[in-house]
């Protein structure tokens, strides 16, 4: 693999090694002065994605079920950049003649490594020679990486260190958070599966780091960056190519030092965020108090949500006991950076709200895809999430509402998270919630304006019983139960409640109409203004 300094193993020094017995099986005498740089052992059919250039990759020829085989793995190695191929006799007993006839044909050199001889004692060999230069060049590294911090404290140079650092030691490596967010560009490419894998890892092992293994069998050990007292949901994680155990001193300093300067780079983000962070608390604060009022629009572009553009509004709870308000917004900030970031504050109702302008219809599908990696690290609880459909500033009170309903209705949902969109509700309350936010308020006073006035001025509990009859199905007795209170006190409340209104609550059309007018109304703000 790669190194900064000046490897000096070449070719020829294996065959000249005392006690390897290697033989060259091609016939490019030239072949004997290329380099190698490092060494990397493996029987995947396609190890291309591992192979940087300039290695010596050994293999033991377990993927090797026919003749045409040696044709796919050779060709693969020889267009990855590796300098030779040394496989095993232990397993065939002999090295076949189509892997030297394909070596021939794409110039890769091959060496045979007789059954007695361990590929350790190969890899200790060459890794014994190029020690001295490696260490040489990553002390190097080091000492440009401290030059690099001043640079990372000012929000640059994290994706060049990460490569930089890959480079220097050969190995792959990716900073991600606990949703999968990748904070640095890849050196390989990571499946979603892969993803999963990673988090899922980070978040459950007992402790950090540990070593998991992706689906091609390739193992990646994983490191949190930053205090490890914080919570692990909220952490980022660094994941290296290799088993950590296998690790010289040297590589593991190297990325050691990358994690700081990730941690230092997190922590100048998280400055960031804490002064974003109370101007989208009084966004959130502005517009469910009054989304009509000038200042709560104002307010919400300078939590850098255009309320002109199409905008998205997601509700976010933690269904156990313990607050996580502050874990909730932060891995939704997380989340959402993917479309452009957003407003993301806490509501008055005790759960997250985040606006983000968007027209992405697939939004509630990355949240589950993000959201659901959380689920080893969130505890016996869930993540309850409701997702409106899409609206503008005009109709933002309306998306706050059929946010919170689709949240309500996440509750009916049994794995660790749950999303569900406006979309996914076809009830009146849905639509009427997509409704310009004065309409809805017209509607509203039209029906319930008496009720709320009397209310208002008797504190008579008429709305609470109503809303509690409602929701009983017109039941007298249940309504009586839930209530705590005598079924004729019930019978005159509601007899009550149809005189100010002037409604019949056995009318299926008058039910419908006061049973949308008391959904678009808070229970909060019953006795309030509508």
């Amino acid at each position: 693999m790669p190194s900064g300094g000046r490897a000096t193993v070449l070719v020829k020094d294996l065959l000249d090694a005392t006690g390897l017995c290697i033989r060259l099986l091609t016939s490019d005498q030239d072949a004997l002065g290329r380099t190698l740089r490092w060494t990397y052992t493996t029987d995947l059919p396609d190890p291309s994605r591992y192979i940087a250039g300039g290695e010596l990759v050994i293999t033991g020829l377990v993927w090797r079920r026919t003749p045409a085989d040696s044709e796919v793995f050779v060709r693969a190695v020889a267009e990855s950049g590796a300098s030779a191929l040394a496989a095993g006799e232990g397993l065939l007993g002999h090295i076949p003649r189509d892997l030297i006839d394909a070596c021939e044909r794409h110039g890769l050199p091959l060496l045979a490594v007789p059954d007695n001889v361990s590929f350790g004692e190969v890899t200790e060999f060459l890794v014994g020679r190029v020690t001295g230069d490696r260490i040489a060049s990553l002390n190097s590294s080091l000492v440009r990486h401290r030059q690099l911090l001043t640079a990372v404290a000012d929000g640059r140079a994290l994706d060049e260190l990460a490569l930089h650092t890959s480079r220097e030691t050969g190995m792959a490596c990716l900073i991600f958070t606990a949703t999968g967010r990748r904070l640095v560009a890849e050196v390989v490419a990571f499946s979603d599966a892969d993803v999963d894998t990673l988090t899922h890892a980070a978040l459950s092992s007992e402790r950090l780091p540990t070593t998991t293994t992706l689906s091609d069998g390739e193992p990646y050990s994983i490191f949190g960056i930053g205090p490890s007292l914080a919570q692990r949901t909220t952490r980022w994680f660094l994941a290296v190519a290799g088993d950590m155990d296998t690790f010289l001193p040297a590589i593991s300093d190297a990325f050691g030092q990358l994690a700081a300067i990730a941690a230092l780079d997190r922590a100048r983000r998280e400055e960031g965020r804490l002064v974003r962070r109370e101007i989208a608390d009084q966004a959130v604060a502005l517009i469910e108090a009054d989304s009509s009022r000038p200042e709560a629009l104002t307010r919400l572009r300078q939590a850098a949500v255009d309320p002109d553009r199409p905008l998205v509004v997601i509700r976010i709870v933690h269904s156990g006991k313990v607050d996580l308000r502050e874990m909730l917004r932060t891995v939704l900030s997380d989340t959402l950076t993917s479309f452009g970031g957003g407003c993301v504050g806490a509501s008055t109702h005790g759960d997250i709200v985040a606006i983000v302008n968007t027209e992405d219809p697939y939004i509630a599908q990355t949240l589950r895809t993000r959201l659901s990696r959380l689920g080893s690290g969130i505890g016996r609880g869930r993540l309850l999430v409701g997702v409106s459909s899409e609206a503008t500033g005009l109709t933002i009170d309306g998306a706050l509402r059929s946010a919170r309903h689709a949240l309500d209705m996440s509750r009916q949902g049994t794995g660790p998270v749950t999303v569900t969109t406006g979309a996914q509700l076809t009830s009146a309350v849905s639509m009427l919630s997509a409704l310009p936010d004065d309409v809805r308020r017209s509607f509203v006073e039209h029906v319930l304006a008496p009720l709320l006035e009397y209310d208002r001025r008797a504190d008579a509990g008429l709305v609470d019983t109503l809303r509690e009859f409602l929701a009983t199905g017109g039941s007298w007795n249940r309504t009586a139960d839930s209530l705590h209170v005598h079924l004729n006190t019930v019978r005159y409340r509601i007899k009550r409640v149809e005189e100010l209104l002037g409604r019949d609550l056995g009318s299926t059309e008058d039910r419908l109409d006061v049973y949308l007018a008391l959904q678009s109304i808070p229970r909060s703000s019953a006795t309030g203004a509508a």
